[in-house]
């Protein structure tokens, strides 16, 4: 089943869904800001994407900057300010069984539906 990871105040979030509408296929909707991550979760989820925590990180997000922004982070530590602060988690992220990819662009969504 295809997945969203989804935020509805989000204009490319709101886009992402509309390509997933269209597409006709059965999807589910997961509002990460209310459903949020586990450690694990979004260890895997990164997994997923192929890519490094810090590729995830919505770096101009008022909490990165305020608290983040000039630390030297490790993964793991990236990880637990994204599970602690979800705002942080860039979006809308996509998941086609073992294939994601980050919504942004919205069409990058289409690769893998």
């Amino acid at each position: 089943m295809i997945k969203i990871y989804h935020n509805p105040r989000c204009s490319k979030s709101r886009e992402g869904l509309a390509i997933l509408e269209e597409s006709k296929k059965d999807f589910e909707v997961i509002k990460y800001l209310e459903n949020t991550f586990t450690i694990k979760d979004l260890k895997a989820l990164i997994s997923k994407l192929g890519i490094k925590p810090i590729n995830l990180v919505r770096r101009n997000e008022a909490i990165w900057k305020s608290e983040y922004k000039d630390k030297t982070l490790t993964d793991e530590q990236i990880i637990e300010a994204m599970v602690a602060n979800p705002k942080l988690i860039e979006r809308p992220i996509v998941v086609n069984n073992d294939k994601a990819v980050i919504g942004r662009p919205p069409q990058n969504i289409i690769n893998i539906i």
